[in-house]
């Protein structure tokens, strides 16, 4: 814990110092550091003189909190009313076993990493996964082997071409 304080100060600072900021103060190094880690929770408590139990509550209730951190790659596959009907769960299945890895994880090489989503809006597309930014539509179990062959062939190209 010690070792985070540090890469914290910039947030944790005297005027925050009251129970009423801690979902800002989660927000905040949800944003700087991409997720919220034991430690960072740990600091907050400490930081607030609240109990650890408090901030582990407020962090898991709200959905907007991530306690792994993304992918480089991270992925989104939709499960919304329209792309769960037209194979969103098997497209969730082929993705997480491509790629080894449960939802809301990640990859061993840090490379990827799997959301489940209510939905992202385009449900004439269904079934959707979004990779990064990249919207894939009318996405199958075959389709997914071909989009994750992509990136990963894109991924090794890049030293490569810097050399």
């Amino acid at each position: 814990m010690e070792e985070l304080k540090p890469e914290l100060a910039d947030i944790l600072t005297s005027d925050k110092k009251d129970r009423r900021h801690l979902i800002s103060l989660l927000q905040q190094v949800q944003r700087k550091f991409g997720y919220i880690s034991k430690e960072a929770m740990l600091a907050i408590a400490d930081f607030l003189e609240i109990p650890e139990s408090t901030v582990y509550s407020i962090a898991t209730f709200y959905n907007q909190f991530r306690f792994t951190p993304l992918g480089k790659h991270p992925i989104k596959v939709c499960m919304g009313t329209a792309c769960h009907l037209a194979g969103g769960k098997l497209v969730l299945e082929a993705v997480a076993r491509e790629l080894d890895v449960s939802v809301g994880g990640i990859t061993a090489d840090h490379e990827f990493s799997l959301e489940r989503v209510a939905c992202v809006g385009c449900c004439a597309l269904a079934p959707v996964v979004v990779v990064g930014e990249s919207v894939y539509p009318r996405m199958t179990p075959v389709k997914v082997e071909e989009v994750l062959v992509t990136i990963k062939s894109i991924k090794q190209e890049k030293p490569e071409k810097q050399m």
